[in-house]
């Protein structure tokens, strides 16, 4: 226990602050902007707003495990859920406080629209629960199997360069993403919004697909982050994988 505390206060010392920042603003962000539907003008094509920022989500997972380890990675990924915890907290005390959002002032509408921005930011428990257990499950499976093909590829002491930071990161996002985007749909939109089994299955492949593509747009950029972060620091968090 000693161990496991004294190696989680260096690893917060030690994890490039805005990478973190960045999961933990894209994870909180994310469950806010998945509240809007995307109308795809197909029926059986469901998707929402938060995949313009998951992608950053798995992008900042992905360089964390490339200089840490899956082990510090999924450390920091239970920080950011619980950070992410915290804000819905935040948010629902916000929305039971009497007053007035600024957007709500058209005349006639206020009430209407006041509660629809309340009910908005507080959420309901049931999006947050199944949020919560898919971006757990999805963060596990990328970080081991981000770490793992990366082990495949390189070799604990092979070549480490983009393509492999590439080829890793590709393969475990589109899996990861597929598996977060699908769990959540099986939670929440199955039982509580009524979607088909196909609705599930198609929000959960264009959502990986979309947001697999912003990975490749952005991993030349992750990738010389991570490469600055492990040139920086002589000590990589987790020992079990330092310097994968």
């Amino acid at each position: 226990m000693k161990k496991f505390i004294s190696d989680s206060r260096n690893l917060l010392r030690t994890a490039p602050p805005l990478v973190v920042a960045l999961m933990i603003l894209s994870i909180v962000g994310m469950n806010l902007l998945a509240n809007k539907s995307i109308n795809t003008g197909v029926e059986w094509l469901a998707l929402d707003c938060g995949i313009l920022l998951s992608w950053m989500t798995f992008l900042s997972m992905d360089i964390l495990t490339h200089c840490y380890g899956p082990r510090a990675t999924n450390f920091l990924s239970v920080i950011a859920l619980g950070v992410n915890l915290l804000m819905a907290l935040i948010f629902f005390i916000a929305s039971k406080i009497p007053g007035v959002w600024g957007e709500s002032f058209v005349e006639g509408s206020e009430d209407i629209i006041n509660g629809a921005l309340n009910n908005t930011f507080a959420g309901t428990w049931y999006i947050i629960l199944g949020s919560s257990i898919a971006f757990i499950a999805s963060a596990i499976i990328n970080n081991y199997l981000n770490f793992g093909i990366g082990r495949l590829l390189s070799g604990r002491k092979g070549k480490k360069g983009f393509g492999t930071f590439a080829l890793r990161s590709y393969i475990s996002t589109f899996i990861a993403q597929f598996s977060d985007n699908l769990i959540f749909a099986l939670i929440v939109s199955k039982v509580f919004f009524g979607w088909t089994m196909l609705q599930c299955f198609t929000c959960a492949l264009t959502g990986a697909v979309l947001e697999l593509i912003f990975e490749i747009v952005f991993s030349p950029l992750g990738y010389r982050i991570s490469r600055r972060i492990i040139e920086e620091h002589d000590y990589i968090g987790d020992s079990e994988v330092q310097h994968t």
